[in-house]
């Protein structure tokens, strides 16, 4: 294994000590931590409420992102969800590879590599990633009204490689109808 520094821009205010990356605040903490809290939840809501929560929660997070970060760099279009992609892959949640997209029709497919889900729970046999759906929607909602589309999608993920015979976590963006 290689290992390097982050790609990522990381500041730390020596004053308060708040994390910031590009434009937004961030928060640094433990995947096991994380991962617990999120089992924890979903147990005590039950998988399904959970991911809709959720799903609602990225939707609005990954629109914010995608917003602030295509002003602070001068992106648009495709270049914004690649940049997301990129900037999820160096945040440690796995490496997120977009296989297709097409902003025109509203639709888009993500490979998910390596998930921080899977490394720390293992092959559950059930889609355990549910958290980012809502993110590519979001994203791909932002980046389409940016351009006067009034089009909205929505966001599946079809499998995971927490799943029997899965090697990798597949998501899948189409329109709303």
């Amino acid at each position: 294994m290689t290992k390097t520094a982050p790609e990522l821009p990381i500041e730390v205010d020596s004053e308060t000590g708040i994390w910031t990356s590009d434009a937004l605040p961030m928060l640094y903490v433990p995947r096991h931590f994380f991962i617990n809290n999120h089992m924890a939840v979903e147990e005590a809501l039950g998988a399904e409420k959970y991911a809709d929560i959720l799903y609602h929660a990225g939707y609005k997070s990954a629109w914010h992102w995608c917003e602030k970060e295509a002003e602070l760099h001068g992106l648009e279009g495709v270049d914004v969800f690649e940049h997301y992609m990129k900037r999820l892959s160096q945040r440690g949640w796995g490496l997120f590879i977009t296989e297709d997209i097409d902003l025109d029709a509203g639709t888009a497919r993500v490979r998910l590599e390596h998930s921080a889900f899977v490394y720390q729970m293992g092959n559950v046999n059930r889609k355990i990633e549910y958290m980012f759906t809502g993110w590519f929607a979001g994203a791909m909602d932002q980046i389409i009204s940016a351009r006067g589309s009034s089009l909205r999608t929505l966001a599946e993920q079809t499998q995971s490689g927490a799943e029997e015979g899965c090697e990798h976590g597949l998501f899948v963006v189409t329109p709303k109808h």
